[in-house]
Order: structure tokens, then C-alpha cells, then sequence
């Protein structure tokens, strides 16, 4: 399973697959920018509705808890996802600091 820190998502291109993994009412109130939301429940039961096997996938959650059980997962069934190290709490530090 891959990882990639938040402070390195934020200098990757803007056209890149961001999912958000939490319950969509946090979503709502605040998410990384270009991000959509697919709940954990509805990703990890049905994937093939969601994501493409030949496409790269960013994934967070609110700390990287959440988001590095489903990388492992995911990738166990042959997609290319990569867990957002430290989660939605650490881009929001993130983002005080630029």
C-alpha cells in the first residue's frame, strides 16, 4: 500500500483523483479543495460503482486511519489508491501554514 504526506499532496497538479472517505455531513462543512466525497461504507462494499482499476486514487479520512485500511483493501483488489498520511486534520494544520 502507498502513502504520500499531505504537505506533498499540496504540490502535486490540481488534476488529480481526491476521494474524501468520511460521512458526507463532514464533507459538507469543509474538504480538501477538488476532493469528492465517498463514504468508507459505500467505497469498501462496492468499489467497482466507484473507482477504475487503470486510474490513480488519492484517499483521506479525518486522521489516516480510516483511509489506510481502505488503501489496503482497495489495493489487495487490484486498485491503484494511495492513503493521505495524517488525514484531513494535518492539511488543515497544512493549510494555517501556507
Amino acid at each position: 500500500m502507498k502513502e504520500i504526506n499531505i504537505e506533498d499532496i499540496l504540490k502535486i497538479s490540481n488534476d488529480i483523483n481526491i476521494i474524501d472517505i468520511r460521512d458526507r455531513y463532514l464533507f459538507d462543512i469543509e474538504n480538501i479543495p477538488g476532493s469528492i466525497n465517498i463514504p468508507y461504507n459505500f467505497l469498501i462494499t462496492n468499489p467497482d460503482n466507484y473507482l477504475d482499476k487503470n486510474k490513480e486514487y488519492y484517499i483521506y479520512c479525518n486522521y489516516g486511519v480510516n483511509s489506510k485500511k481502505i488503501c489496503i483493501e482497495l489495493t489487495h483488489k487490484g486498485y491503484n489508491v494511495i492513503n493521505l498520511k495524517g488525514g484531513f486534520r494535518t492539511y488543515k494544520l497544512m493549510e494555517h501554514k501556507i
